[in-house]
């Protein structure tokens, strides 16, 4: 029995915000302690506010990211990350003219039930 798995065909989660997110590892290969996936947010890119059930790691590899966490604005760009615990109030963006792709880890794996999405106000 082989002790180790390669993964040649990440699971598209389907957006409507032109954001790609590759799931490579997570709830869409059985794993539940565990999400890894590669993302890319399109330039003036948001999402609402969420208080997440896990703990979430972001790798910046290209372009910047913005992160309000818990009413503080912290920017990322290329090289840099960032670890935001559970029970964080969050809201991503990517408000710059260039694409941001990044590598996001969330433990344990990230789940609608578990990220605790706000509605917006439109």
């Amino acid at each position: 029995m082989k002790k180790y798995k390669i993964q040649k065909s990440p699971f598209i989660v389907q957006t409507t915000d032109g954001k790609l997110i590759e799931e490579h590892w997570g709830n869409s290969t059985q794993n539940s302690n565990i999400s890894i996936a590669h993302m890319i947010a399109p330039p003036n890119w948001s999402e609402p506010h969420q208080t997440p059930e896990f703990d979430e790691f972001t790798i910046i590899i290209s372009g910047k990211k913005q992160f309000e966490i818990d009413g503080e604005t912290v920017g990322l760009e290329k090289g840099q990350s960032i670890l935001i615990e559970k029970g964080a109030r969050v809201r991503y963006s990517n408000p710059f003219s260039e694409p941001c792709e990044y590598i996001a880890i969330c433990l344990p794996a990230f789940s609608m039930e578990l990220v605790n999405r706000e509605q917006e106000n439109n």
